[in-house]
């Protein structure tokens, strides 16, 4: 592309999206993400690198969402989707942060410059996907991002309000039309449609009932349950709550992460004792479970109940077909539960790979097995399933014995039902609901595969977050000095004692997790763990307490 024609990069610049601020802006896990009027001229630029990437991957399409997930309203933000419905490739987050901040001024020569560095051919046809959240400044800052694919002389095309894992499914189907069709439509006839299909083959038996309540966090996944409970034949009641009408906000005081991280029910959900709630966070990528008990109590079932569940009936199902050649793994992080992990390993006999904090490890790490079952413990996660595993439950679903092809058709409706692109609050709702009836189980048969040992999460705020350095996936800290052998003697105290200790991906905090036989422990552990990082790495403000 002749330099000249990159006047229009300047010239949308300048005159509709400038960059009116100096705030330094970094591409991190979660795309940019940060007050939604700082986000204008971000993603305006973003979709010049929309364009570009398309042209590097051959004019396949690439993604853009628009959307800040589980923050409150006033932030948002823009992450790339890459063409098989993954997130960006960690290689290009340092160019995507270099075109964020430069100035107006030099952004048609960093753009030529991005350009030749990445080598894309610019007479290449570009297409990019573009969807966004239920957030006021979505939809001003999909129209930034609209310019920035013009300016390039992109395609771009619009999705509207949809949920993150919306978008990534139809990035990659628009890829790979063996997967699905890319539409929101659908994407509803592949994976509502294979739920539908599998509760026909399964009876409502024992403790199960039909009935789920949804916390929507006021955000899009309600409003996307909303449409499909209309289609749902009464396979699925599903009660809704906190759809974004009666003043809710979206995310405050509700949704996944507010349920995960406060551990109290979300407000504007009405309970009733044992009865199962499911809670989506704002853009439809996350979920938790949880139920309230006779006297009140909470009872959360995180990311980590969600994966043994699920590994555990795909298990079942793999036996059945005599497809146990298929290596089953699943994938944590430091931050699950040592009372999961040791379920897992013990009693499912399943092998587990321990990553760093951050879904792109996790998909990554899964992807070496047969089939990978990932999940943070805040409800973001999914399978994998290789070509070689679903060729083989293919074949035995024609081939194999009367009960191996049962077991197979079921499991190829599973693998239908699960959105392998990314954690899907929506998809994994369904695959939930599906192993809870198949099981006959109700929210407390579920609860009883193991205990989890308490925990407690706090920060110490830092003078500078790089200052702590981690190894072993995150559970061994190697700076400062000293620091891993005090947080070792301290650990060493206590009954079933773990703790480990990262630096913040965004804010110059470290982050302390704890857990041991009691909560009294596990809250005396963390804060004896969170003065000690206080002391070693530069604490500023007020010095951790420990609880009286």
């Amino acid at each position: 592309m002749p330099p000249s024609s990159l006047r229009v990069v300047y010239a949308f610049a300048r005159e509709m999206h400038p960059k009116t601020s100096d705030v330094f802006i970094q591409y991190g896990t979660a795309g940019f993400r940060t007050k939604a009027i700082l986000l204008e001229h971000v993603v305006y630029r973003m979709g010049l690198l929309a364009v570009i990437r398309s042209r590097v991957k051959n004019g396949r399409a690439i993604g853009m969402m628009i959307t800040a997930s589980h923050n409150l309203e006033p932030d948002n933000g823009v992450k790339l989707i890459d063409p098989d419905g993954e997130m960006l490739e960690q290689s290009w987050e340092e160019i995507a942060t270099r075109l964020a901040n430069v100035s107006d001024n030099d952004l048609e020569s960093t753009t030529a410059q991005v350009i030749k560095e990445v080598n894309a051919d610019m007479s290449l046809k570009a297409a990019v996907f573009i969807g966004m959240d239920t957030r006021y400044t979505s939809p001003r800052l999909a129209a930034a991002a609209v310019h920035g694919v013009i300016a390039l002389k992109g395609t771009p095309k619009e999705f509207g309000i949809v949920t993150t894992p919306m978008l990534h499914f139809c990035v990659k189907c628009r890829n790979d039309n063996t997967y699905g069709t890319p539409t929101e439509e659908g994407y509803y006839e592949k994976i509502v449609g294979a739920f539908k299909n599998i509760r026909q083959k399964l009876p409502v038996t024992g403790e199960y009932n039909t009935t789920l309540y949804v916390d929507g966090a006021n955000g899009v996944g309600g409003k996307k349950l909303n449409i499909i409970k209309k289609t749902l034949d009464g396979e699925l009641d599903l009660v809704l709550y906190n759809l974004g009408g009666n003043g809710g906000k979206l995310n405050l005081n509700c949704g996944a992460d507010f349920v995960k991280v406060s551990q109290k029910p979300p407000v504007g959900v009405e309970h009733a004792p044992f009865q199962r709630v499911a809670s989506l966070d704002g853009d439809g990528d996350r979920i938790v479970y949880y139920y309230l008990d006779d006297k009140e109590k909470m009872h959360l079932l995180d990311g980590d109940r969600i994966a043994t569940l699920l590994a555990s009936y795909i298990t079942e199902l793999l036996k059945a077909c005599y497809a146990e050649e298929l290596r089953l793994g699943l994938v944590q992080t430091a931050y699950a539960n040592g009372a999961s992990t040791k379920y897992i390993t013990e009693d499912l006999k399943v092998p587990v790979t321990c990553v760093k904090t951050g879904v792109k490890h996790l998909h990554h790490a899964a992807l070496s097995y047969d089939v990978g079952v990932y999940f943070e413990a805040n409800g973001h996660g999914t399978v994998v399933y290789s070509e070689l595993a679903k060729k083989t439950i293919r074949k035995i679903a024609e081939e194999g014995d009367v009960e191996q092809r049962k077991a197979a058709s079921l499991l190829l409706n599973f693998i239908d039902m699960t959105n392998e692109t990314v954690g899907d609050a929506i998809s994994d709702l369904f695959l939930v609901e599906t192993v809870l009836c198949a099981r006959g189980h109700n929210v407390r048969q579920w609860m009883t595969a193991y205990t989890d040992l308490p925990c407690r999460q706090l920060k110490v705020t830092v003078q500078d977050r790089n200052a702590i350095s981690t190894a072993d996936a995150e559970r061994v800290c190697t700076s400062p000095e000293g620091l891993q052998t005090r947080i070792n003697e301290l650990v060493s105290g206590y009954k079933s004692g773990r703790s480990f200790v990262r630096p913040s991906g965004t804010e110059d905090v470290v982050r302390v997790y704890a857990e041991a036989d009691t909560q009294e422990s596990a809250d005396k552990l963390a804060a004896e763990v969170a003065q000690a990082v206080f002391d070693l790495a530069g604490g500023v403000g007020e010095r951790p307490k420990l609880p009286a």
